[in-house]
């Protein structure tokens, strides 16, 4: 598969199965009765962020596009070239990536406070203000703080558009002041056909990366650029080939871990690895043809936790890989 470049959603005017969600949406901007904070809910990837620009740029006065679906509006249209180049002055974004282009692990609190004096001017040259956070998960503490602060004094003509992928890590005094909207993953066969449309797989690898995502559309168009496929394939061969080590593919495998992408692609493969061993114990769960189910059990809860702990304390990733490697060995020979 050719190299595969995702699209931000700032640049995406198609939305697929969520035309509900958009209904609501725009029968409440066309009463004038908008509430001023909205919470989009649901799995990473099924089109939250790709909403809340659709959502902009109505807000923001762009006209209906009735090609473009409820809340579409026309790429060439003003307001849209302005929020594709980042330059609309009624628009503001807080995200992990950086001014700079590179990602941060949170959101940071001074990010936050850029809300309260975007919302204490009035429109430049729109109906509306809007700001959306991509994701509010990503806020440290501090920063859901100052949110906070601009969600109890509702701006006038002021929208705020959040996107969770978690909303119960939210603060409860958030979740309360937002109108919340969910988004449900589409079905397996619909994601598959999205990836088919935008990547060049085969109808086998697009049910794949759907199954894998299950069914958010955004997610399984990752996997396909992160080659997930190869990934998952060698997931699958490492456990096949239990209790035995193929030290050469494991030695491959740490070679895909150096540089700046290495830690994506190592999360990556624990991901496959921890899915593949809590279906296939689950599977045999009675069969006893699978080891005791405390050491699968355990074996999954490594494969769990260690991303995260090579992440935090900058651990050497072929180290990990071959330390969860061993507990797995020694899981299937127990």
């Amino acid at each position: 598969m050719a190299e595969l470049e995702l699209p931000h959603p700032r640049e995406v005017f198609q939305l697929e199965g969520h035309e509900a969600a958009e209904e609501t949406f725009e029968a409440s901007r066309a009463r004038g009765r908008l509430h001023h904070a909205w919470l989009l809910t649901g799995p990473e990837g099924v089109g939250k962020a790709t909403f809340a620009y659709r959502a902009a740029r109505r807000l923001l006065g762009a006209p209906h596009a009735p090609a473009y679906g409820v809340l579409g509006v026309d790429p060439a249209h003003p307001v849209s070239r302005q929020m594709m180049a980042r330059a609309h002055p009624d628009l503001l974004v807080l995200e992990r990536v950086g001014e700079d282009g590179k990602p941060r692990k949170v959101i940071p609190v001074d990010d936050a406070r850029r809300l309260s004096e975007f919302f204490s001017k009035s429109p430049a040259n729109a109906p509306h203000r809007v700001a959306i956070v991509d994701a509010a998960d990503d806020l440290n503490p501090n920063a859901a703080n100052a949110l906070l602060k601009t969600l109890e004094e509702p701006p006038p003509k002021g929208v705020l558009l959040l996107v969770s992928h978690s909303p119960g890590r939210l603060l409860p005094t958030i979740r309360s002041r937002c109108r919340r909207l969910a988004f449900q993953p589409l079905t397996i066969e619909a994601a598959a056909a999205f990836v088919h449309a935008r990547a060049e797989t085969t109808d086998e690898a697009a049910l794949r990366l759907a199954s894998m995502a299950q069914g958010a559309p955004g997610r399984a168009l990752a996997l396909a650029a992160a080659q997930a496929i190869v990934l998952d394939d060698a997931a699958r061969a490492i456990l096949q080939d239990l209790p035995r080590l193929d030290e050469s593919l494991a030695l491959s495998l740490a070679d895909k871990f150096r540089g700046g992408e290495g830690q994506a692609q190592f999360n990556l493969l624990f991901e496959r690895l921890a899915e593949r061993v809590h279906a296939q114990t689950a599977d045999r769960a009675g069969q006893g043809a699978f080891g005791p189910l405390d050491r699968w059990a355990q074996a999954w809860e490594t494969l769990t936790r260690l991303p995260r702990e090579v992440e935090a304390l900058n651990l050497d990733r072929a180290d990990a890989l071959f330390s969860a490697l061993i507990e797995l060995r020694q899981a299937a020979q127990a």
